[in-house]
């Protein structure tokens, strides 16, 4: 935490259109960047995917990151996997598609997408702070069968920056489950990808259209800016976080 002075609130540029957030009230949260899905030899390249698409939204993610810790803001990561004993994976998703490996099985980086392997955690780059909350998440969505709904109540978080990987999967499900209990959901361009960068600028353009009927669409650089320092009161909560 920084000892200078940080700005309450900031003005985001964004489309729809811009939008004003209280910083206190106001989360990261982080999606699923691991090494199962980013790195060679994990799920995402069992499934025939180019990995290394999804290699652009660290940099504009790690520059956020910091300065979200710099402002004392709340930050969330999430790790999509699995119990080892997989009872909390349905039998239809891991049956699902034709693969390589399958989500259990051996894999370069230990059992694939099973908590507590090295695939399964996040990435060094965005490593999170032994202070930072982590969510393990069976599911797609960050909100399905986890406790990120109690914690966002428990910090009185109102509005959440959102990115990680893929855009069009973990990232939109999850706007839309925060978009249906009410937060207002702004999803970083540039902090997301996809292995199939269609669907990446597909699932930007169903968050933002309509007049934002999921949430706003804006970018790391957008954000940085609207977290300038300037002499607005310091942002007390961060202390404790």
């Amino acid at each position: 935490m920084s000892n200078s002075k940080q700005p309450s609130s900031g003005t985001l540029a964004a489309e729809p259109e811009p939008i004003n957030l209280d910083w206190s009230a106001t989360a990261l949260v982080i999606i699923d960047m691991q090494r199962d899905f980013m790195e060679p030899g994990g799920f995402g390249e069992t499934m025939g995917n180019d990995v290394s698409q999804l290699a652009r939204a660290v940099k504009p993610i790690a520059a956020v990151l910091a300065a979200a810790r710099d402002l004392g803001m709340l930050v969330v990561h999430t790790r999509e996997g699995h119990l080892p004993d997989l009872s909390d994976a349905p039998p239809a998703k891991i049956e699902r598609g034709a693969p390589s490996l399958r989500i259990g099985d051996p894999g370069p980086m230990g059992r694939i997408l099973i908590r507590g392997e090295a695939g399964h955690d996040i990435i060094p780059a965005l490593y999170p702070l032994a202070n930072e909350i982590v969510i393990d998440k069976p599911g797609k969505g960050a909100f399905y069968a986890t406790e990120l709904g109690d914690i966002l109540q428990k910090y009185g978080i109102e509005n959440l920056l959102v990115c990680g990987v893929t855009t069009e999967v973990c990232v939109n499900t999850t706007v839309r489950e925060a978009n249906d209990r009410g937060y207002r959901c702004v999803v970083l361009a540039d902090g997301c990808a996809s292995y199939f960068p269609e669907f990446h600028e597909m699932g930007l353009k169903m968050i933002k259209a309509q007049g934002g009927i999921f949430g706003w669409v804006s970018d790391s650089a957008a954000v940085l800016k609207a977290m300038t320092p300037d002499n607005s009161i310091t942002l007390a909560a961060g202390a404790s976080r």
